[in-house]
C-alpha cells in the first residue's frame, strides 16, 4: 500500500502541473528587488560608515543593528499582519527601507547612520514575515513547496546580481549605491501595492483557513521541525558560512580570497537549479522526507567544508550544501503553513525570528569554538542542529500536507439559517 501512494505521489510530481497565483509571482520578484538592493549595499556599507571617522568594531555595528532590529521587531509585526493585513505591512515595510535608506545617505554623523540603519530593519522584519505569511495565504497546501521554492529563488538570484552592480555603483560614489538601493525599493512597494490589491484576497478557503491558537501551533510536530531547520539555517547559511568558509579558504588552504566569491557563487547556482524539483517534490511527495534528507545533506556537507583538504573538496561540499539548503528552504516553510492553517501572521514571525537569532548568535560562538578549538568544531555545532531537525521531522505526518486540527475552541461557524432549514420548514 505505501509502495503505491509513494508511486503515485512520483508519477504526479514528475507529471503534474499547477499554476501558481499571480501574487506569488509578484512576491518573487519583490524579493529579487530586495535582495538585489541589500547586496548592492554590502561592498560599501561598512566604507561609508567608516567615512564618519570610526573604527572596525563601530563600522560593523552597522551590519549588526540591522539584523538586531529585525529580530526585536518580529514579534509586534505577526499581531500587526493581524490586525491591518500582509499587504499593508509588506508594502509599508519595503518603503520604510527605502526611506531609511535615502535618507541615510544624507546622515549628518555616524550616530544617526547607525539608527537609520536600525530603522531599515524594522522595515525588513515588515517585509519579511509579511510577505512569506502572504505567500502562505495565497496558496493551497499542494503548492506551498513550489511557492516558497520560487519566492527564495528570487532572493538567491538578487543576492549574486546585487553585489556586482553594488561594485560598479561605489566606483561613481559611495552613496550611489543608496540612491539605487532607495529607487528600485520605492517602485518595488508601489507596484506591490497596486498588483497586490488587485489580485484580490486570494485565500484558500476551507478547514486550512482557520486562525490556530499559538499553543497549538507550537504543540504541531511540523512547526517544531520547521523551527530547528530555521535555526540551522540561520545559523549555517547566513552565519557560519559567511563568517568561516573566507577564513578557511585563506587560512587553511592558502588560496585567494576571491575563491571565497566562486566558491560561494557554485553553491548558490546549484540552490537556485534544485529549487524547482525539490519544490515540487515537496508538494507531491511531501515535506516530511525533504526536512529530514536535506538536514542530513547539510549535515554531511557542512562537516565535509570543515574538513576538506583543497579547495575542489571545499566547492563540492558547499554545492552538496546547496542541495540541501533548497530542501530546507522550501520543506520548512511549507511545513509552517500546513501547521498554522496559512492565516496568522505570528508563527511565521517566531520562525524568521528563530532563522535569525541563529545567524547573529552563529557567528560569534562559532568564531569562539574555532578560536578555542578548531573549524571542524565550529562548524560541527550547526551539523548537529541540521541532524536534530532531521530526527524532529521524523516524527511529523507523511505524505502530503493535511490540515491541522485548529483546536476544540476553534469550531466551525455554524451555518447560516437559510442553510439550516429545508424550503418547506417553519
Amino acid at each position: 500500500m505505501v509502495a503505491v501512494d509513494v508511486t503515485r505521489a512520483a508519477r504526479t510530481w514528475l507529471s503534474g502541473r499547477s499554476e501558481l497565483p499571480r501574487s506569488v509571482l509578484v512576491l518573487a520578484a519583490i524579493a529579487f528587488t530586495v535582495a538585489v538592493g541589500f547586496g548592492v549595499m554590502v561592498p560599501v556599507l561598512p566604507v561609508y560608515a567608516q567615512s564618519f571617522g570610526v573604527g572596525t568594531f563601530a563600522a560593523s555595528a552597522v551590519v549588526s543593528a540591522f539584523a538586531l532590529v529585525r529580530l526585536v521587531t518580529a514579534p509586534v509585526v505577526g499581531p500587526l499582519i493581524d490586525r491591518v493585513g500582509e499587504r499593508a505591512v509588506l508594502v509599508t515595510g519595503v518603503l520604510v527601507v527605502a526611506a531609511s535608506t535615502a535618507v541615510a545617505a544624507l546622515a549628518p554623523d555616524y550616530w544617526w547612520f547607525l539608527v537609520l540603519r536600525g530603522v531599515g530593519g524594522l522595515g525588513s522584519a515588515m517585509f519579511t514575515v509579511s510577505s512569506m505569511t502572504l505567500l502562505l495565504n495565497t496558496v493551497p497546501p499542494s503548492l506551498r513547496g513550489r511557492a516558497a521554492g520560487l519566492n527564495q529563488g528570487g532572493f538567491l538570484l538578487g543576492g549574486m546580481a546585487g553585489p556586482a552592480i553594488g561594485g560598479l555603483l561605489a566606483q561613481v560614489s559611495l552613496t550611489a549605491p543608496f540612491w539605487f538601493y532607495a529607487a528600485t525599493l520605492a517602485v518595488a512597494g508601489l507596484i506591490g501595492l497596486a498588483v497586490l490589491r488587485s489580485s484580490g484576497r486570494e485565500r484558500v478557503t476551507g478547514a486550512d483557513d482557520q486562525v490556530r491558537p499559538m499553543r497549538v501551533v507550537l504543540a504541531d510536530a511540523r512547526y517544531q521541525a520547521a523551527l530547528v531547520a530555521a535555526l540551522g539555517q540561520g545559523w549555517t547559511s547566513f552565519g557560519v558560512r559567511t563568517a568561516l568558509v573566507p577564513l578557511l579558504v585563506v587560512g587553511s588552504l592558502g588560496r585567494d580570497p576571491s575563491w571565497t566569491g566562486i566558491a560561494f557563487a557554485v553553491s548558490a547556482v546549484v540552490q537556485t537549479l534544485a529549487l524547482a524539483p525539490v519544490g515540487r517534490f515537496v508538494d507531491t511527495v511531501g515535506r516530511r522526507p525533504a526536512m529530514v534528507a536535506g538536514g542530513v545533506v547539510c549535515a554531511a556537507a557542512t562537516t565535509g567544508v570543515s574538513f576538506a583538504p583543497d579547495l575542489t573538496v571545499l566547492v563540492v561540499a558547499l554545492a552538496g550544501y546547496g542541495i540541501g539548503a533548497a530542501m530546507l528552504g522550501t520543506a520548512p516553510a511549507a511545513a509552517v503553513g500546513d501547521a498554522a492553517g496559512g492565516r496568522s501572521g505570528t508563527p511565521v514571525a517566531v520562525f524568521s525570528m528563530v532563522s535569525d537569532l541563529g545567524a547573529i548568535v552563529g557567528p560569534l560562538l562559532a568564531g569562539w569554538i574555532a578560536g578555542q578549538g578548531s573549524y571542524p568544531l565550529a562548524f560541527g555545532v550547526g551539523s548537529v542542529i541540521f541532524l536534530l531537525g532531521s530526527v524532529l521531522a521524523l516524527r511529523m505526518p507523511p505524505g502530503v500536507a493535511e490540515p491541522a486540527p485548529a483546536s476544540a475552541a476553534a469550531a466551525p461557524e455554524a451555518p447560516p439559517p437559510d442553510e439550516i432549514r429545508s424550503p418547506g420548514s417553519r
